[in-house]
């Protein structure tokens, strides 16, 4: 797939809230997340895609529903994909709210290479 077909493909299943099948279909098994709003500026990775899937977001554990997910139109530049991720959930504790963040995805050899969160 070109990037621009990854991209696509990307936006459509995280407007699904299908998240895990995106990670499965798209992600390379080596992918790294780099998730810089974790750690105040200092970037922490994880390596492995079945890291990443059972990682997730820091605050993963604290969800306790997913009401909606919606993904901007993305935007692609060479092997590049940006796009902004807006999700309606229901955190423990806290109730319902909305979260909100840019995710920059690299794409090599036809497959997501890594992510990097800004939150």
């Amino acid at each position: 797939m070109s990037t621009q077909q990854i991209a696509t493909r990307l936006a459509e299943l995280c407007n699904k809230g299908d998240f895990e099948a995106a990670q499965k279909e798209l992600f390379a098994d080596d992918a790294v997340s780099i998730e810089q709003h974790e750690t105040a500026g200092f970037p922490k990775e994880t390596k492995g895609l079945q890291a990443i899937v059972k990682k997730g977001h820091h605050w993963a554990s604290s969800l306790e529903q997913v009401h909606g997910c919606f993904a901007s139109k993305p935007l692609v530049a060479g092997n590049a994909i940006a796009m902004t991720l807006s999700m309606d959930v229901t955190m423990k504790g806290q109730g319902r709210m909305q979260l909100e963040e840019v995710c920059v995805y690299e794409v090599k050899d036809d497959k997501i290479a890594s992510e990097r969160f800004f939150m």
